[in-house]
């Protein structure tokens, strides 16, 4: 089979276009012929829908890729496969989604969601992104990992718990602060870094996330930072951690909480979205319990999202847009990992298992290529 991935190629340092890149990398392991391109219009992607003879074009993204990983190959006679995550709701594009022959998602849930908005989902196939095992796997020298933590301000006596994300506050750091300031009058000796990516959004987060440190009192103990890492350095960067949180408030998947995982480390998230669907509670991390919703009964649509018009719609049934996970159960979560050296060592070793059986970009792959030419008949 002969396939065109559409991504942010040349592979950027995003989860989308890992993800993606992951993908490409996967095909060519499972003995398939694979092609890398950018989701965008270009002459190099006019030649290869043209010209090249594909039988799939593979494309990476949410909804509103529709436009560039959708309508160009059909407008070449390729059949599209979008493989997509969600963004709160499915906007306006049911019904190219229902002439789809086969479209995966990154979960379940985001399945659902396609549901919920009112797409037929009885040819959507959740599938989990893959990652890299042989990148993320557990420091064998511990050098790299104590100079990590001793370069952003880890004391050899200190727990450091760690969140990433393109910003923190989506991660849920929020709502760890407020855990970790019930866990402070009970265990001392800990950390909170908090690593987003910088960009405008990040930043207006961390004011919100800075004052807050300051009035939970925990100024000194939660450490922010602003930085580009590439795959290589965040996977030192995750083993120079005991714990990964990210009680997430929307995610379709969670990317770095697996890395995590294959890092071998425990990890803290929520009993919701992707997060409930790759990490096993209890035994490759813990599973806090939802304790809000957030719902909306309007939203503003543009003519990007495939409405013919800007406007205020008016959603028949309000459409849950970000959950809160519920600080007691973080509390408790942390405090038991802070304490516990046995269990994170267990956990982690669980959670190894668990990705690399489960969640390796290869295996990925291989069960995509295998549904794809079962799905569409292809050889």
């Amino acid at each position: 089979m002969k396939c065109l991935v559409l991504y942010s190629y040349p592979p950027e340092p995003d989860g989308q276009s890992l993800q993606g890149h992951l993908l490409y990398k996967g095909i060519l392991a499972s003995g398939n012929d694979a092609i890398p391109c950018h989701f965008k219009g270009s002459i190099e992607k006019e030649f290869y829908l043209k010209h090249l003879k594909l039988d799939v074009a593979f494309g990476i993204g949410f909804w509103g890729n529709v436009p560039d990983v959708v309508h160009e190959p059909l407008k070449y006679g390729i059949t599209p496969v979008p493989w997509f995550n969600a963004d709160g709701w499915i906007a306006n594009y049911q019904d190219e989604f229902n002439r789809l022959e086969l479209m995966f998602t990154t979960s379940e849930w985001v399945r659902q969601t396609y549901k919920r908005d009112g797409v037929d989902i009885s040819k959507i196939v959740p599938m989990h992104i893959g990652i890299d095992t042989d990148m993320f796997r557990p420091a064998e020298n511990p050098y790299i990992s104590n100079a990590i933590r001793k370069t952003i301000g880890i004391k050899k006596n200190e727990k450091m718990i760690l969140t990433i994300g393109g910003d923190t506050t989506s991660k849920g750091s929020q709502e760890m602060m407020k855990a970790l300031a019930e866990v402070d009058n009970e265990f001392k000796d800990w950390k909170y870094v908090c690593k987003s990516w910088p960009s405008e959004c990040a930043r207006e987060w961390r004011e919100h996330e800075t004052k807050l440190a300051e009035d939970l009192g925990l100024k000194g103990k939660v450490i922010f930072l602003e930085d580009e890492f590439d795959q290589l350095f965040m996977s030192h960067f995750i083993n120079a951690a005991d714990i990964y949180a990210a009680p997430s408030r929307l995610e379709g998947f969670g990317m770095v909480q697996v890395e995590a995982m294959s890092c071998g480390k425990p990890v803290i998230s929520i009993n919701k979205m992707g997060p409930s669907e790759t990490i096993i509670h209890n035994k490759t991390g813990f599973l806090a319990k939802v304790a809000e919703e957030v719902v909306l009964n309007q939203e503003w649509v543009y003519p990007s999202m495939g409405f013919d018009k800007q406007q205020v719609l008016q959603f028949q049934e309000p459409k849950t847009f970000a959950y809160r996970a519920d600080i007691n159960d973080l509390r408790d979560f942390t405090l038991k990992l802070l304490i516990d050296d046995n269990l994170r060592q267990d956990m982690g070793k669980s959670a190894r298992e668990h990705v690399v059986k489960n969640l390796d970009y290869r295996h990925t792959a291989k069960k995509m290529i295998d549904i794809t030419k079962e799905r569409l008949g292809l050889d």
